[in-house]
């Protein structure tokens, strides 16, 4: 396995390789983790009984998934990863700001995940806690300084594997005793089902920053339709199945997210240390997901301002500062800590739902998906330095969803009015892209037009350059 010697730039088209296939294990695998069952919990945690939650579940990743598969569907098209995009709408400096704001996510669900993967290991091995957390992410960092092939195959190992293993868990959690009215119709609190939608579409928009990271490499040709519903359908099937049966724990046993790695291994009996691998390889791989978008995220923001060769040094060296920063999150993560910065880092997803929003609306709508992929990495390029119209979009968007959020962070006051009923994700989506689309649309249009003049004028001047050699 060789190490990945490709960063930020453009990937030649005689280094493409795969189909678009090969995203369903990605996406699939991306989900089938403890993170993510315990996600779950979350539409029980707020009150409602087991079958208004996996309603809930349901919806929210129908819903979300589009637009995170939507991401992917660029990949190809550009060969560049996902957030250095943002160059095109947001300027080459510009689209720094929303890369501060992914770092936080990246870091906040590395930290999540790696406490989670620790517990786990701890409860198999009886070996520290804190010691488990720095065995965990030095396997990380090493993983991720081989990248995108072997991300790759650790998916389609891992997506197999939790296949098998969680249709016998499936079996087993279905057999539990739920509490009375746990299936009942009636009585449906419609803010709070409105509240559990929302987390989970922003579960799948939280993706949004690296997906295209994982189809860079797909050949051009690879069609976008294949490319959407293949991703579409690895992150759905993954995060309906692994959501569905977090809920279902939680309300079947007492105290369950105390310490759900090690309840879910052992209602496995003699077997529970086949279910305790598959967790830990399943939190390994996903924070490989967080540790590798980190140190795209972290290129993408250096790179306009310091000119770097990101050579097999430099690569180690900046993943392991990322490792590292992540590492001590994860530490603090032992306290109280870790409740507050989760809170914190949801309530960061939503601010980057403007950005999401911008650019799908930029590439399907205006651009269609035609770039300057040489300009994108030219501060002094055609995307400028910074583009007001994106940039103050994704300001004036930022501050329309504040009303509108509840989170145990922050509840807005038009949240509070409507019995903590949250739309704040579908604010972020519909907001930004009305700001964006009409007042680009008219500076694309002039730009072309003016394109256009130049070309005729050059050409109204050939023809008469030529009329004259002619009379002469």
């Amino acid at each position: 396995m060789k190490v990945e010697t490709r960063s930020i730039e453009y990937i030649p088209a005689d280094e493409r390789h795969g189909k678009a296939r090969d995203l369903f294990p990605i996406w699939f695998g991306a989900n089938m983790h403890i993170t993510t069952l315990v996600t779950g919990a979350l539409p029980i945690a707020l009150g409602l009984n087991l079958f208004w939650s996996l309603a809930a579940i349901i919806v929210g990743t129908l819903l979300g998934a589009i637009f995170m598969a939507s991401h992917s569907a660029q990949g190809p098209q550009l060969g560049i990863p996902q957030m250095i995009q943002s160059r095109a709408q947001f300027g080459v400096i510009g689209a720094i700001f929303p890369l501060f704001l992914v770092m936080f996510v990246y870091l906040g669900f590395f930290a999540s995940s790696g406490l989670l993967a620790a517990q786990t290991l701890s409860s198999l091995t009886k070996i520290d806690q804190t010691w488990s957390i720095l065995i965990l992410n030095i396997l990380c960092f090493v993983a991720t300084i081989y990248g995108y092939n072997l991300i790759h195959k650790m998916q389609k190992v891992l997506s197999w594997a939790s296949l098998f293993i969680y249709l016998v868990a499936t079996y087993i959690v279905f057999q539990l005793q739920v509490p009375a009215g746990s299936w009942a119709i009636g009585n449906l609190d419609l803010p709070v089902f409105l509240l559990a939608v929302s987390m989970v579409a922003t579960w799948q928009l939280a993706y949004a920053p690296y997906v295209a990271d994982y189809s860079r490499y797909l050949p051009v040709t690879t069609p976008t339709s294949h490319t959407f519903w293949y991703s579409y359908a690895g992150t759905v099937i993954g995060t309906i199945w692994m959501m569905t049966l977090g809920a279902t724990l939680t309300i079947a046993i007492p105290n369950f997210l105390d310490h759900s790695g090690g309840n879910l291994a052992n209602l496995f009996g003699n077997f529970a240390i086949i279910m305790f691998f598959i967790i830990i390889f399943g939190q390994l791989a996903i924070n490989v997901f967080n540790l590798y978008g980190a140190f795209m995220a972290t290129i993408t923001t250096i790179e306009p301002f310091i000119k770097i060769k990101v050579t097999p040094k430099v690569r180690i060296g900046m993943i392991f500062c990322v490792t590292v920063a992540g590492t001590v999150l994860c530490l603090l993560g032992q306290s109280n800590f870790l409740a507050f910065f989760l809170n914190f880092i949801f309530f960061i997803s939503y601010f980057l739902i403007p950005w999401t929003s911008i650019n799908l609306v930029d590439y399907y709508l205006l651009r269609h998906g035609r770039y300057n992929v040489k300009d994108i990495f030219d501060i002094n390029g055609q995307y400028g330095k910074i583009n007001w119209i994106a940039c103050m979009a994704f300001l004036v968007s930022i501050l329309a969803e504040i009303p509108f959020i509840n989170t145990s962070f922050y509840v807005g006051p038009i949240a509070k009015a409507f019995a903590g009923a949250d739309i704040a994700w579908i604010i972020g989506l519909v907001v930004p892209a009305v700001l964006y689309y009409f007042p680009m649309r008219k500076k694309l249009n002039i730009a072309e037009n003016t394109i256009n003049k130049q070309e005729i004028g050059s050409i109204d001047s050939y023809k008469a350059n030529t009329s004259k050699k002619n009379i002469k």
